[in-house]
């Protein structure tokens, strides 16, 4: 297992950041889909912790495995409320925003919320290598 670990507490851009760690991690050891992929998950969730919390993002950790990579993205944020993903009923809320979680859903295997001290980590589990996700539609 490969460990990548970075702090963006004060970081000016912390989605670059996220994305660049994902990109260089999964180089050499997944598709370039499946680094297209969890790089757009990488901008989501970091984007999801600046709209949606106080404190912002305040670290991202990869952990690359065999074939899975495993994404946790902290927050400060103490209360990790349930997160549901809505399918956009038209295409104008597709052009509001609000898309993250649902980009999500469908580039992962699984997502979830997990405590941490202090605060939360969403954590995206996706495949490297040879697999892939079943997408569901």
């Amino acid at each position: 297992m490969q460990h990548h670990r970075l702090g963006l507490l004060g970081c000016t851009e912390p989605q670059r950041v996220a994305r660049n760690l994902v990109h260089h991690a999964l180089e050499n050891r997944a598709s370039t889909e499946q680094i297209d992929d969890a790089v757009i998950v990488a901008s989501e969730l970091v984007t999801n912790a600046l709209r949606h919390t106080a404190s912002g993002p305040v670290r991202v950790d990869l952990d690359v495995y065999e074939d899975t990579a495993v994404l946790w993205v902290y927050d400060g944020e103490p209360h990790a409320e349930p997160l549901s993903v809505e399918v956009p009923s038209s295409a104008d809320e597709l052009l509001e925003g609000g898309r993250g979680l649902y980009l999500v859903e469908a580039l992962t295997e699984r997502w979830f919320v997990w405590p941490a001290r202090p605060g939360k980590a969403v954590v995206a589990v996706m495949p490297v290598g040879g697999g892939r996700p079943t997408r569901t539609a």
